[in-house]
């Protein structure tokens, strides 16, 4: 054996050889078995948050969009709600205007009707009072005169 009496931190010899291939292997396996399935373990990872993310987004737009067509949906059944609302008012005010104006009809018929019978019953009680006041005026007659008269009755 050989003493070497320089010292020196690197030493170029055999053992460098086989501790480059050592070292070249161990990378080797090391890739085989540890960074590959990790770098596709990440990379299926990163592609699974991406797709969730993406979904994720898709379900935003598809929030926003359900959002407005249910405010529209909403406006639209609101005004036809007005609508319909203006409608049975009108038709309500036009039928309460039919029943007032049958209503006045009716009271001014009524009206007419009535006005005739008293008319009618105030003839028959003038031509009743007419022959009372005949018969009254005629006892009377007789009465101051101390007489009997003879009634005929003017028709």
């Amino acid at each position: 054996m050989e003493i070497i009496t320089n010292t020196a931190l690197i030493s170029i010899n055999e053992t460098l050889l086989v501790q480059v291939a050592s070292f070249l292997i161990f990378l080797f396996v090391m890739n085989r078995l540890m960074f590959r399935p990790l770098q596709k373990t990440m990379g299926d990872r990163s592609r699974y948050v991406s797709d969730l993310e993406q979904d994720i987004d898709d379900a935003e737009r598809d929030i926003t969009r359900y959002s407005s067509e249910i405010e529209k949906q909403r406006t639209a059944a609101h005004a036809e709600a007005h609508g319909v609302t203006k409608e049975l008012e009108e038709n309500g005010n036009q039928e309460a205007h039919e029943i007032v104006d049958a209503a006045v009809k009716e009271i001014s018929v009524l009206q007419a009707a009535t006005e005739k019978e008293i008319d009618a019953q105030v003839s028959e009680a003038r031509k009743y009072l007419q022959k009372e006041s005949e018969a009254l005026s005629f006892q009377i007659m007789e009465k101051v005169l101390n007489r009997r008269l003879s009634y005929e009755a003017v028709d």
